[in-house]
């Protein structure tokens, strides 16, 4: 049966699911790989080993549950405090229904651990990272700031909590591992997420919005999706990672809207065997496919496919294309990394890109557009 990527929140509940993927994700960056699930489990109460019942102690008071009303239906979501003046980080598709920036919902409710129920207003929404930030009026109310860590030093088989409302449960705990790292999800608008987080531990409908913790309680990621043949949880849990995360709310606290560079291909990754088939003159990097009409790409005199196909390997390649193999200064193994290269930067900011062509390298120097606001077909 096909495996889809499915949104746990209330857009989902309201809509049955949003498709995503079936893809393998052979991007994920298995390094360091450590403990399972039972392993860690196992060793929950001995001295020194991941202790999920103080993380829930500490942390679990600042953990939120989100109700958002579409008109006379409702869904349910997670969030969690990230600041004392009452901002609330959650996904996007928790409090939006449908596609890209989608319709926000009527009403938005957050509920605490402690049961104060207050209405929320909705800051802002970034739906190519699916995060969005509340506001709540923090007056009589006690809040629990959790504190954000970092996804750049992640590891396999790191052992991670998360905490949130599956089915409409409150302050549910769930634990795992990490279980592979540099995933990439479907975002609401169609473009990829770079850097996911996939966790074994137990996500389900709900769970949206809702933080993964390390063994310091630090937030390493905001629960997004499953994927799953049934549309329950199977163990293959997907986290939007921190350091996206934290950019999202720091540009959606300045302007309720965030802006992403855009350099307009489509491509697919370069491996040893393709490399040598095609004559690219590589073996990794991101193929270019399809330049976009007009695009930074294209202005700068990128190629993409000569409308050509060869079929190698069960999949058909446009030929005559350009590799990337690096983007301001890092170096490109696959189109991920394009991704994760444009992640800091701005639209309108120079950079150099670096490509082959026949089997030379070359390099350009191109200014970055902004990516449109939606579309169906994931291109950096």
């Amino acid at each position: 049966m096909k495996k889809v990527a499915v949104f746990l929140g209330a857009a989902a509940l309201a809509a049955g699911g949003c498709g995503g993927g079936d893809d393998d994700n052979k991007s994920a960056d298995q390094t360091g790989a450590g403990p399972t699930r039972v392993e860690v489990i196992r060793s929950i109460g001995k001295p020194g080993a991941f202790d999920p019942s103080r993380i829930y102690k500490a942390e679990a008071a600042g953990v939120v549950t989100v109700t958002s009303i579409f008109g006379d239906a409702k869904g349910v979501g997670t969030g969690f405090v990230v600041s004392r003046n009452g901002e609330v980080a959650t996904n996007a598709h928790v409090v939006t229904d449908g596609p890209g920036a989608g319709r926000r919902a009527d009403e938005v409710y957050v509920q605490f651990a402690d049961g104060n129920q207050v209405p929320a207003k909705i800051v802002g929404t970034d739906p190519n990272a699916d995060v969005a930030l509340l506001r709540v009026q923090p007056k009589g109310l006690s809040l629990r700031v959790l504190p954000l860590g970092s996804s750049t030093d992640l590891k396999v088989g790191a052992p991670v909590a998360a905490i949130g409302s599956p089915f409409d449960e409150p302050q549910s705990l769930s634990v795992g591992v990490i279980s592979a790292l540099n995933r990439s999800i479907e975002s609401l608008t169609g473009f990829s997420i770079a850097g996911a987080i996939q966790t074994d531990a137990a996500i389900n409908h709900g769970n949206s919005g809702g933080p993964l913790v390390n063994a310091r309680g630090q937030v390493v990621g905001i629960n997004s999706q499953i994927r799953s043949t049934g549309g329950g949880g199977e163990g293959v849990g997907f986290a939007v990672p921190v350091d996206t995360v934290k950019r999202s709310l720091t540009q959606l606290r300045e302007h309720g809207k965030v802006a992403y560079a855009y350099l307009g291909i489509s491509s697919v990754p370069v491996y040893p065997q393709l490399g040598q088939r095609f004559s690219l003159g590589t073996t990794k990097g991101a193929w270019i496919q399809e330049v976009v009409n007009g695009g930074p790409a294209e202005r700068a005199g990128l190629h993409g496919g000569d409308g050509q196909t060869t079929r190698f390997q069960a999949q058909r390649f446009a030929t005559g294309g350009d590799v990337i193999v690096a983007v301001a200064g890092h170096e490109i193994r696959a189109p991920d990394d394009v991704a994760a290269a444009l992640g800091p930067l701005h639209p309108g900011q120079k950079i150099r890109v670096e490509y082959v062509r026949a089997g030379a390298r070359r390099n350009v120097e191109l200014a970055l557009g902004s990516r449109p606001a939606g579309g169906s077909t994931p291109r950096p």
